[in-house]
C-alpha cells in the first residue's frame, strides 16, 4: 500500500500539481495518464523516493518493499543477466552477498558461523533456494533465452536489456510495483505475457503507459493528472476516455437539462459496467464502476490533434500484387515465398517475430530497398503515403516547420501550411522551431502532417504509435478506422491493430500466414497457432 498525503511539487514558479491525497491499495493496478509535461514521470519519481516533493509525504505499509522499473540501461553492465534480476529483491541479494563473503573467508570463526546460520535462516524464509529458478522463469517469459542468462548485461542488445530490467522489477513479488512505460521495446506476445502476469498480481501496481490495450487489460483505476490536480477514477483508460468525451459533449450542449445529462451518464456507466465482463478483474472492477457517482465524470482539458486523411481519388480494383518476395538481412532470413494481393477495403496488419521483417517489406514496396527475390506491382489508381520506422533523415535540416512542410506541398502559401501544422497542435513560436531540434513526438506529428498533404488512398505505416502521446494515438486510431482507403501497417499497439485492421499477414522464414480476421481472433485461433509454430521451426 502507498499512502500520499498533501503532496505537491513545483519547479520555480510553475506548480505541477498540489494537494494530492490518495491511497493506492493491494489488489489494484493504477494507470497514470496525463498530457505530455503534466507530471506522470515526476509523480512516479516522487513515489519511488527519487525526487523530493515540495511538500507532503509518501509512506508505504509497515515492512513493505517497493520495486521500480529502472530506466538506466547501463547501470548493470558488469553483472550477469541472472544476477541483475536477483538484485531486484534487495533484501535477498544483500543476504546472498554477505553469506558468500562469509563462506569465502580463510579465517572463518565461530562468530562467522553463528552469523552464517542466521543468514541461512533468513535466506530460507525468503525462498532463496528457488530464487535462480524463479528469475530464470521470469526471463524466459519475457523472451530472454536460457543461453543468455549467464551473459554479462553489456553483451545484450538494448531491447534485451529492457526485458531484463523489467524482470528485475517483477522479481520477488514486491509489495508495491512502479512501472514507467514497461511495454517499450516489447513485442506483442511479450506484452500479452506481461498483461497476464500483472492481471494476476495481488499487490499494488502503478503504471505509466501509452499502450491503451495494456492499460485496459491490467488497470482497475485511472489516475488522471489534469488542471494541475491528480484525481483518481474507478475503471480503466477506455472508460476514462469515453466518459470524458461524453462529459465534453454534454458541456457543449448548454441547453440540455441537468436531469437529461444525469440520465445519459448513468446509462453510460451501466453499459460500461456490463461490457467490463471481458476484463480479467471482472468482479472487482464492475463493483467499483457501480459505486461511481455521476459527479466524478468531467471533461478533460486534453487537446487532440486533428488527423484527417482525404483521398483525392478512389482506389481501383487492383491495389497491390506481391509475388515470391524474399529478403535476408545480416545473414538472417526474414521472409520468403511472400505472395499476396491487397483488395479494396483491406486494412492489413503485418506481424512477425522479427520486427525487421515488416520494415524490410515496407521499404521494398516503397522502392527504397531491393528484395533478394520476387516482385511487387501497385495498381495504376493507387497513391501511397508512407510513415517509415526511421524518420531521422527527414529532419537533418535547419529549416523551420513551415519551410519544412512546404517541401511536400504544391500549395506553399503560409496560411495553407500553417493550417496543417495547426491540426497537429503546432502554433505560435513553435512554427519557427528548427526541424533538427524537434522531439520524437514532434517529428511524428510533422510526418503525419506530411501524410495528410499527400491525399493518398493507401497508407503504409511502420510502427505509427512510436513516440506519440495517448491523445495523438487515439486521434490517429480514430481516423484510420473511418479512412476510405487501404491501410498496411505494423505496430506493437494491440488496440491499434484490433480496431483498425480486418486482415492479418504474418511474415516468417518459412512462408506467410494470411487470414481475414481481426487480431484477437488471430491470436486465439488454434489452427493459426499450429501453423505459426511449424513455419518458425522449419
Amino acid at each position: 500500500m502507498i499512502t500520499v498525503n498533501n503532496l505537491g511539487i513545483q519547479f520555480g514558479k510553475r506548480v505541477l500539481f498540489q494537494d494530492v491525497n490518495l491511497k493506492f491499495t493491494p489488489g489494484n493496478c493504477y494507470g497514470i495518464i496525463g498530457a505530455n509535461g503534466a507530471g506522470k514521470s515526476t509523480l512516479m519519481r516522487i513515489l519511488s523516493n527519487q525526487l523530493e516533493p515540495t511538500h507532503g509525504t509518501v509512506t508505504l505499509g509497515p515492512g513493505e518493499r517497493l520495486s521500480v522499473l529502472s530506466q538506466d540501461h547501463f547501470a548493470f553492465d558488469e553483472f550477469t543477466v541472472i544476477n541483475t534480476v536477483l538484485m531486484g529483491h534487495t533484501v535477498l541479494w544483500d543476504i546472498m552477498q554477505e553469506k558468500d563473503a562469509l563462506y569465502a573467508k580463510p579465517d572463518f570463526s565461530d562468530a562467522d558461523g553463528i552469523r552464517a546460520a542466521e543468514l541461512e535462516e533468513k535466506f530460507a524464509e525468503l525462498e532463496g533456494w528457488n530464487a535462480e529458478s524463479d528469475a530464470a522463469s521470469l526471463l524466459s517469459g519475457l523472451g530472454i533465452k536460457e543461453d543468455k542468462h549467464y551473459m554479462l548485461m553489456k553483451d545484450l542488445s538494448g531491447k534485451e536489456k529492457v526485458r531484463v530490467l523489467l524482470a528485475k522489477a517483477l522479481f520477488g513479488h514486491p509489495d508495491n510495483l512502479l512501472l514507467d512505460e514497461p511495454t517499450n521495446d516489447l513485442d506483442l506476445e511479450t506484452v500479452m505475457w506481461l498483461e497476464n502476469y500483472l492481471a494476476n498480481f495481488e499487490n499494488t501496481v502503478l503504471v505509466v503507459s501509452h499502450d491503451r490495450h495494456f492499460l485496459d487489460s491490467v488497470c482497475t483505476h485511472t489516475v488522471d493528472i489534469d488542471y494541475g490536480k491528480v484525481q483518481l477514477f474507478a475503471g480503466n483508460y477506455s472508460f476514462w476516455y469515453e466518459s470524458s468525451q461524453l462529459a465534453l459533449r454534454q458541456q457543449q450542449q448548454q441547453n440540455k437539462k441537468a436531469e437529461e445529462k444525469r440520465k445519459e451518464l448513468l446509462e453510460f456507466i451501466q453499459r460500461f459496467s456490463a461490457n467490463v465482463a471481458k476484463s480479467k478483474q471482472t468482479t472487482s472492477r464492475k463493483k467499483m464502476l457501480e459505486k461511481l457517482t455521476v459527479e466524478e465524470i468531467q471533461p478533460s482539458s486534453r487537446r487532440y490533434p486533428g488527423i484527417i486523411f482525404t483521398p483525392s481519388r478512389e482506389p481501383g480494383n487492383k491495389i497491390l500484387e506481391v509475388k515470391g518476395l524474399e529478403k535476408s538481412i545480416e545473414g538472417t532470413l526474414l521472409f520468403k515465398d511472400v505472395n499476396f494481393s491487397i483488395e479494396k477495403d483491406d486494412k492489413v496488419a503485418f506481424i512477425s517475430h522479427d520486427p525487421r521483417a515488416m520494415t524490410a517489406l515496407f521499404e521494398i514496396i516503397n522502392g527504397n530497398l531491393k528484395p533478394d527475390a520476387g516482385t511487387y506491382e501497385w495498381g495504376q489508381t493507387i497513391t501511397t503515403a508512407y510513415l517509415p520506422l526511421d524518420n531521422s533523415a527527414f529532419f537533418n535540416t535547419d529549416m523551420n516547420l513551415i519551410e519544412w512542410l512546404s517541401q511536400f506541398s504544391d500549395d506553399t502559401s503560409e496560411l495553407y501550411i500553417k493550417g496543417f501544422l495547426g491540426r497537429m497542435l503546432f502554433s505560435g513560436e513553435e512554427l519557427l522551431k528548427k526541424a533538427s531540434v524537434l522531439s520524437g513526438g514532434e517529428k511524428m506529428r510533422c510526418m503525419i502532417a506530411r501524410m495528410m498533404l499527400k491525399n493518398a488512398n493507401t497508407m503504409i505505416l511502420d510502427s505509427p504509435t512510436n513516440h506519440l502521446d495517448l491523445e495523438s494515438i487515439q486521434a490517429f486510431n480514430n481516423t484510420l478506422q473511418s479512412f476510405k482507403g487501404n491501410v498496411l501497417l505494423s505496430s506493437h499497439d494491440h488496440e491499434f491493430i484490433q480496431t483498425v485492421c480486418n486482415r492479418i499477414i504474418e511474415l516468417t522464414p518459412g512462408g506467410i500466414i494470411d487470414k481475414m480476421m481481426d487480431y484477437d481472433d488471430y491470436i486465439t485461433d488454434e489452427k493459426v497457432q499450429a501453423a505459426r509454430e511449424r513455419l518458425y521451426n522449419l
